[in-house]
């Protein structure tokens, strides 16, 4: 079946406190959702953001972040006051999350509320320790650790705390227990106002489509609580790490830092922990993507010495065994597989063979020529096309940035030789809809046809606007829907 829909992350919600959340903000765009015949919601990783603020780069692959917690909900629940949740304000610019402004207001103002919580008053508080019991508590005293100790990561930490030597771990346990309580409470909060937001997206037949990166961070509870399943030496210091090779964009590659898998390690396991892992985003999302899919045929190896990409090499990875693992334990899953980037015959037949719709991208298909496996004449019908992603630029952006020659294959291409700039996103959309793929995705920034100014991530860069960019109030008006609408009606992408 043929369907739509608009890739905009959670944070990026025009609410009052500087970033999006589960607030009625969401419950509105949702709204709009359905008023547009939109029948996906695409997300980035609701995951607790770390170094660079990345949702790619986080403290826990398994953890809720703390900032989609709606502070009007804590209100209603008699959590907070009003004045409390007013002094949480963090919105200086209602267009860009202050990422360290909304750290200072929103830790201050969740332990208030931390502070008449009652565990044992709480609905469903024990059995939903009892259903993440795999992965809490290691996170609740990683996140409790790492705050006693100034924010550092583990692998500055004291020795026996760095080693996980049982006695240090129970003192911490011990002396720390009230900080481990609220990253309990934290956790427990995300998990209810999420569900009931899944719950009202789905009621208005929407699925959620969420992301699951690869790798998961160097300063991560995933990676100092079972460091067997990574490439560490004995002082747990990584011995390659993750990254892309040098290509046409980046000359030095892409050094990502990320601890590479032990898979020879995780075989003997049966690939527990990716079954865990599985789970758990399955629970979240209604449609998993999988981060750097190919990374599973063949993963790029750095030395962990390396400044640079450069020097990496290509070590085959599990193939498609992790999967086989994956649908025993937890049945049929909906995954879409991230296979872009460096392409093999190999890793197109490992797609091929999972059955995995992958990715088409517009922005990529006219640097090249006619033969370009990103031009819709190539697509087939298992496949999600999008005209960008959160790491490419706005079709807009794209418009004003790209070659001359490029930009000319591309408007003769859409058979628009004399579109503007004002015309090309919505000219990039309409060839999106028209294409035989299954399910198209398209960025909220190419509906409201923002500039470069509305990206989302130039990737191998930290700081500056990365992450940042939020909708402003009104922006996704009921004019929008229906434009959106009648694009979904007319290449029979509305639901039946």
């Amino acid at each position: 079946m043929r369907s739509a829909g608009i890739l905009f992350p959670i944070t990026s919600l025009p609410t009052r406190y500087g970033i999006g959340g589960f607030s009625e903000e969401a419950y509105a765009f949702a709204d709009r959702l359905a008023e547009a015949g939109q029948t996906i919601w695409q997300i980035l990783p609701v995951v607790p953001t770390g170094f660079g603020d990345s949702p790619y780069q986080s403290f826990s692959t398994f953890a809720g972040n703390p900032y989609m917690i709606s502070l009007d909900e804590l209100c209603q629940t008699g959590l907070l006051s009003k004045e409390e949740c007013e002094d949480a304000d963090a919105c200086e610019d209602p267009e860009y999350v202050d990422y360290g402004r909304v750290y200072r207001t929103r830790y201050a103002v969740l332990r208030k509320a931390f502070g008449r919580f009652s565990a044992d008053r709480a609905e469903g508080y024990g059995r939903f320790l009892k259903e993440n019991g795999d992965w809490l508590p290691n996170y609740a005293l990683f996140m409790a650790i790492k705050e006693s100790l100034g924010g550092i990561p583990w692998s500055s930490w004291p020795g026996p705390l760095m080693l996980r030597e049982e006695s240090a771990l129970a003192k911490a346990r011990t002396e720390l227990a009230g900080e481990i309580a609220f990253q309990y409470f934290l956790q427990y909060e995300f998990d209810v106002q999420w569900k009931k937001l899944k719950q009202y997206v789905n009621g208005k037949g929407i699925r959620i489509f969420g992301d699951m990166p690869i790798y998961v961070a160097m300063d991560s509870a995933d990676a100092w609580a079972d460091p067997k399943l990574f490439q560490f030496n004995d002082g747990l210091v990584p011995e390659n790490v993750a990254g892309c090779p040098p290509d046409g964009f980046t000359a030095d590659g892409q050094l990502w830092g990320n601890p590479l898998y032990d898979w020879d390690y995780q075989r003997t396991t049966g690939y527990v922990w990716w079954i865990r892992r599985m789970r758990r985003v399955s629970s979240l999302y209604d449609i998993v993507r999988i981060d750097h899919f190919r990374g599973f045929e063949s993963y790029y190896s750095i030395p962990y010495t390396e400044k640079t990409a450069r020097n990496g090499i290509w070590r085959k990875g599990p193939g498609l065994d992790v999967f086989r693992a994956i649908r025993e334990a937890c049945g049929d899953i909906r995954v879409v597989a991230e296979d872009l980037g460096y392409l093999t015959d190999d890793v197109r037949q490992m797609v091929r063979d999972s059955g995995y719709p992958g990715m088409k991208v517009l922005q990529f298909a006219f640097g090249s020529d006619p033969q370009n496996e990103y031009l819709p004449h190539h697509y087939g019908r298992n496949c999600v096309v999008y005209t960008g992603t959160q790491d490419n630029d706005t079709s807009r952006g794209y418009f004003s940035s790209a070659p001359e020659r490029e930009r000319r294959f591309c408007l003769n291409y859409l058979g628009r030789p004399d579109c503007t700039e004002e015309e090309f996103a919505w000219t990039l959309i309409r060839t999106a809809f028209a294409s035989v793929s299954d399910t198209v995705i398209i960025p909220m920034q190419d509906y409201l046809n923002l500039g470069t100014e509305a990206r989302m991530n130039i990737p191998s860069t930290r700081g500056g606007r990365n992450w940042r960019w939020r909708m402003l109030p009104g922006a996704f008006d009921g004019k929008l829907a229906g434009q959106i609408r009648e694009m979904t009606e007319l290449y029979s992408r509305l639901a039946d």
